[in-house]
């Protein structure tokens, strides 16, 4: 039995208790019965004998000199009438006037006679001459009150009986009714409870909410249940951090999220989805989401069934994305170099050609140049940025330009050092800042970038890092500057590589910093992009005098220029 399902069990349990009920309410209905039949002829005696007591002629025969001869045939008639089985009237001493069986007149009534005698109406069952019987004994009084005779009528219990067995059939069909009724609300409850429970006993589905709360906590990805309603009616801890829950596990409306509207909306929706990509004000989230249809249990007709609601997956990919920036400029830097293998193996071989010529002046003077040239705009960078990944990143993005034909300007101040702030997200807006500038001024005729990096203090409120970047291009529409930052929104040619991944990227950088971020019109028509982050404090005595010793290393106490133009040096 333990093998069985919830619903069998169910369903036996509810049919035991059925007929128990049913049997307990025949029982009931048929002593309720029988109680009610031997009322009720109680009371009909009490009505025949207080009826006669009451009659004149019987206080005249019953003081006469032979009341039997006046008595018995009016009893006779009267059990005959009413079907009665006995009317007996007796002598205050139970000596019998009349009897259904005549040989008994003359004879003491066989009963009890105490109440009667006292001027009352007595009720009782008592086994006679006839057998047992029910009975009403009524005082005949005069008018001093005084107990003349009494009056007795009964009917025997087995004509009672057939009365009340009258009822059986009734009694019968109700509890009848009652079981099929039960049977069938109980085989209908354990149908849904099964569906419900999908066939499984009481210890598969204690193992099954076991395994799946453990499942639940135990996976690193974010998970959560939606019902059919757009309600958030179960998730994990992962789940509750990346969406910023309370954790308290109330059903939270998708509507209600703080989350962007593409997201609220695919949770609310409950349409499938694969892999998509989402982003909130600090996250990258991979979204996977499914509908939770039941299984058909084993031994059933296969039939379409509702969605419950929807299993949504949430995957991390923040970092990720970070790790993808750093090695897109680590790659960016690479192909910067191999491109310059190129350049530097032709000036190799001019430099053996004039060796060879016998013009050995000529080729060290050519190869002095070459060097410095090179050097040039790796040692600037190198003394304007002590973020190593950003000085990469400038260096590889300065080779880039000058592949492309653009004229790629960085301007960095001195003072204008990362600090505390996370490298990687600066990495990201100005990487992908430069990208999106080489791509809109690459179609322009003269193509130009500008990048300035500066530390503006302005006379109210905190110093803050000024990141910007102009290109020559066509601008953008004024219609457009809210959408670029839109994740998936493009101003590109979807074969030109536009993804609309990289802006997106750098908003939601900049709203991690806490910072601003705006594009506008530069004067020639191009667009320009400025970032304004929350310069952080110094967290030593030493970060001023190194903002210091890098105005020292360059020189100068103003910015240092950056410049790798069409004939702009190398790496």
């Amino acid at each position: 039995m333990s093998r069985w399902s919830l619903a069998r069990q169910f369903f036996l349990a509810q049919l035991v208790f059925i007929l128990v009920l049913s049997a307990s309410l025949s029982v009931i209905l048929y002593v309720d019965a029988a109680q009610g039949v031997n009322d009720a002829t109680a009371e009909r005696m009490v009505a025949v004998s207080t009826a006669i007591a009451l009659e004149p002629a019987v206080l005249e025969a019953v003081e006469g000199p032979d009341p039997t001869s006046t008595l018995q045939p009016y009893a006779v008639t009267v059990m005959d009438r009413l079907g009665v089985d006995f009317i007996t009237i007796m002598a205050p001493d139970r000596t019998r006037f009349t009897h259904r069986n005549p040989e008994q007149i003359g004879k003491p009534y066989i009963g009890s006679v105490s109440e009667a005698l006292a001027g009352r109406t007595q009720i009782e069952t008592y086994a006679g001459t006839l057998g047992p019987s029910i009975r009403s004994i009524v005082p005949v009084v005069d008018d001093s009150g005084t107990v003349r005779a009494m009056v007795a009528a009964g009917i025997t219990v087995d004509r009672a009986a057939i009365a009340r067995n009258a009822q059986l059939p009734l009694v019968a069909s109700i509890a009848l009714g009652a079981l099929v009724l039960g049977a069938l609300a109980s085989f209908l409850l354990s149908r849904r409870l099964r569906n419900a429970t999908l066939g499984m006993g009481p210890a598969e589905l204690s193992r099954t909410f076991v395994f799946y709360d453990a499942v639940l906590h135990s996976v690193r990805e974010g998970l959560l249940l939606t019902d059919a309603d757009g309600r958030l009616v179960l998730y994990n801890d992962q789940a509750a951090r990346l969406l910023g829950l309370d954790n308290t596990q109330k059903p939270v409306p998708a509507s209600h999220l703080g989350v962007p509207p593409s997201l609220r909306e695919l949770l609310a929706s409950g349409r499938p989805a694969h892999d998509e990509v989402h982003l909130t004000d600090s996250r990258v989230l991979v979204v996977n989401q499914e509908p939770a249809v039941p299984s058909t249990a084993a031994g059933r007709g296969v039939h379409p069934q509702a969605a419950l609601g929807t299993v949504t997956t949430l995957r991390d990919h923040t970092e990720i994305k970070a790790l993808t920036g750093q090695v897109e400029t680590m790659r960016t830097l690479t192909d910067a170099l191999r491109s310059q293998t190129h350049e530097h193996a032709n000036r190799l071989h001019t430099i053996v050609s004039l060796v060879e010529l016998g013009r050995s002046a000529d080729a060290l003077d050519f190869a002095t140049r070459d060097l410095q040239q090179s050097q040039r705009l790796t040692d600037e960078v190198v003394r304007a940025v002590d973020e190593p990944f950003i000085a990469a990143l400038l260096l590889g993005k300065a080779a880039q330009a000058h592949e492309r034909g653009i004229e790629l300007t960085s301007t960095v101040s001195p003072d204008a050092q990362a600090g505390s702030l996370n490298p990687v997200d600066l990495v990201t807006i100005i990487g992908n800042l430069l990208d999106n500038a080489f791509d809109e001024a690459a179609v322009s005729e003269e193509p130009r970038v500008l990048l300035t990096v500066r530390r503006v203090a302005p006379e109210t409120g905190a110093p803050r890092l000024e990141i910007v970047v102009e290109d020559s291009g066509n601008g953008l529409p004024d219609s457009e500057k809210a959408k670029v930052f839109e994740f998936g929104y493009t101003t590109k040619d979807a074969k030109g590589g536009g993804r609309g991944v990289g802006l997106a990227l750098v908003r939601q950088a900049v709203q991690r910093f806490g910072g601003a971020l705006d594009v506008t019109d530069t004067d020639d028509g191009g667009a320009r992009f400025s970032v304004h982050l929350p310069y952080p404090a110094p967290e030593r005595s030493g970060a001023p005098a190194r903002a210091d010793a890098a105005a020292a290393r360059t020189g100068a106490a103003g910015p240092t220029e950056l410049q790798a133009a069409d004939g702009g040096a190398g790496t």
